[in-house]
């Protein structure tokens, strides 16, 4: 692993929450995740079904001011290829897909496919992914990870779906490696009435809630 790949896992385990935007409106996904950043979001995730996804993650990736930018919905080596040439530093998906996975070792960028059963998750960390995405949540999301890392606490798990500002310390309590913010930070209806202020408002709590933790 290399020097810029480990900062970026470290920078993942050090802050322990992402912000992932999902949105039919480009611009409107860009002044989202410039909220979600102004509440204190380090780690931000544009998945490649939003409408100029790539542009987008080249934009935050030039920030400049330490913002960790990947792409989410990766599913085939061309998205991950297309991916880090456009800056993303990890690849998200939400299937253990072994090329992908493959490709983004070639890549030396970090990579995290989708599992939900334990068979999945042994069967990505066996091909060399980072962390492994929990997809989708089982609704006794906390008591479920405690039950997958008894017998594999090397899995370093990462749910994205069923988390909010209610049950995050639970989750992480539980031993998740970090958790991913989806329709919990970015409200349909906020994105709908471009209400940036209630996503700024929300991105702010969760990071507090995480740094007092």
């Amino acid at each position: 692993m290399d020097n810029f790949k480990e900062k970026t896992l470290e920078e993942f385990l050090h802050r322990r929450i992402s912000a992932i935007i999902r949105s039919d409106d480009k611009e409107v996904a860009a002044q989202a995740m410039e909220a979600a950043i102004a509440g204190g979001f380090r780690i931000v995730e544009f998945t490649l079904t939003t409408p100029g996804a790539l542009e987008l993650i080249s934009i935050f990736s030039a920030r400049g001011d330490g913002t960790v930018v990947g792409a989410g919905t990766v599913m085939t080596p061309q998205d991950a290829e297309n991916s880090v040439k456009s800056g993303a530093r990890f690849l998200v998906s939400p299937v253990c897909d072994p090329r992908v996975i493959g490709r983004a070792q070639e890549l030396d960028v970090v990579t995290i496919p989708g599992t939900f059963t334990a068979t999945e998750m042994a069967t990505a960390h066996g091909l060399g992914a980072d962390l492994v995405k929990l997809f989708p949540a089982p609704a006794n999301l906390s008591e479920y990870i405690r039950f997958l890392l008894g017998p594999m606490p090397y899995l370093k798990i990462f749910p994205t779906s069923g988390v909010n500002i209610n049950n995050m310390m639970d989750v992480l309590q539980a031993g998740a490696a970090g958790v991913g913010f989806v329709r919990s930070l970015f409200l349909p209806e906020d994105l709908a009435s471009r209400n940036f202020t209630a996503i700024e408002e929300r991105a702010t709590a969760i990071v507090h809630l995480v740094e007092s933790s």
